[in-house]
Formats: C-alpha cells, sequence, structure tokens
C-alpha cells in the first residue's frame, strides 16, 4: 500500500482520480504537490486574514510591520529595503505606507544616515500593534500545521525551503 492509499482521501485525490480516469495516457502526478501546495495555501491564508481582521489589518499591512519589526531597533528601513525583505510588491508598497502612515502605525521620514534618503520606521504604535498580533498568527500557523508531526513539519519545510530556493536562483519573483 502507498503513502498516498494510507493518507486519508482529500479533493485532490478526486481530481486526480476523474484525470486518470479521462486522460489515463498522461502522468498526473504533479497535481498531487502543486494542487495541494495551492489549496494549502489558500486554506492557510484565509485563517491568517481572519486572525489579521480580529486586529484590524490585512496582510499586505502585517507584513510591511513585521518586516520593520525584524529589522530590529529603530525599526526602521528605505522602502528599496522594506521591499526586498517583505513579501509586498513594488506597485502597493506606496498605498500601503500611505494608510499604515494614515493610522499612525509608520512615519516617513529623512535617513539620519543620509540626508537625501527616505526610511520607513515603525512608530511606537505600530510596533505595539504587530507585537499584539504575532502570538495569534503564530498561534494560527502552529494550528495549521497540527496534523503533522514536529518531525514531519520540519521534512515539509526542508522540502518545500529546496523547492522555492531552486525556482528563485532560476527566476527572481515577479510583482
Amino acid at each position: 500500500m502507498t503513502h498516498e492509499e494510507q493518507a486519508p482521501a482529500d479533493a485532490v485525490d478526486r481530481f486526480l482520480a476523474q484525470w486518470r480516469r479521462e486522460r489515463p495516457d498522461l502522468d498526473h502526478s504533479p497535481v498531487g504537490v502543486v494542487g495541494r501546495l495551492s489549496r494549502a495555501a489558500r486554506l492557510a491564508e484565509q485563517h491568517l486574514r481572519e486572525n489579521f481582521a480580529r486586529h484590524d489589518l490585512d496582510p499586505a499591512a502585517y507584513d510591511v510591520l513585521a518586516t520593520l519589526r525584524r529589522a530590529g531597533a529603530p525599526y526602521e528601513l528605505s522602502p528599496g529595503d522594506l521591499l526586498r525583505t517583505s513579501m509586498v510588491t513594488s506597485g502597493a508598497v506606496t498605498q500601503r505606507l500611505d494608510r499604515l502612515e494614515a493610522r499612525g502605525l509608520v512615519t516617513r521620514a529623512r535617513s539620519t544616515v543620509d540626508a537625501r534618503a527616505r526610511v520607513v520606521r515603525l512608530t511606537a504604535a505600530g510596533l505595539d500593534a504587530v507585537d499584539t498580533v504575532l502570538p495569534g498568527h503564530l498561534a494560527t500557523e502552529r494550528a495549521l500545521l497540527s496534523p503533522l508531526d514536529d518531525v514531519e513539519q520540519v521534512q515539509l519545510a526542508d522540502l518545500l525551503r529546496r523547492l522555492l530556493a531552486a525556482h528563485e536562483r532560476s527566476a527572481p519573483p515577479r510583482d
């Protein structure tokens, strides 16, 4: 018996069975991985959005705040560094920063190192917001991964790292 036969059936198993019936001449095995990655990402995003919404944030706003928080004190980055170290696309950065600044969660100021440069800085309210959201964020992620034991979570992280690293090296992410 294969591992797939032992694991509980999911929607992807049904898709695969249908494709095997309709097009038995093709290898449909990539659907088992890519389909599950896609469905798992959507499920995770839905649960994370619910946690962020409880704090009047969306995933993009949280990402900006968390990126600044991870930068360490004084919790500031240039707009270019913010773009490179976050999961926000360049087309959306200005709009997100405008909204976060209007809420008093970030400021944009001249750099203390280079007066010609600008920096985005987390305010005290922004620091409080990200530190308040983070425990729930981590609990949500932990709950999403709870069907896997610790060893399986490490294995999955290692496999996904390998997959992403190979693709990130060959083609940089697009907006």
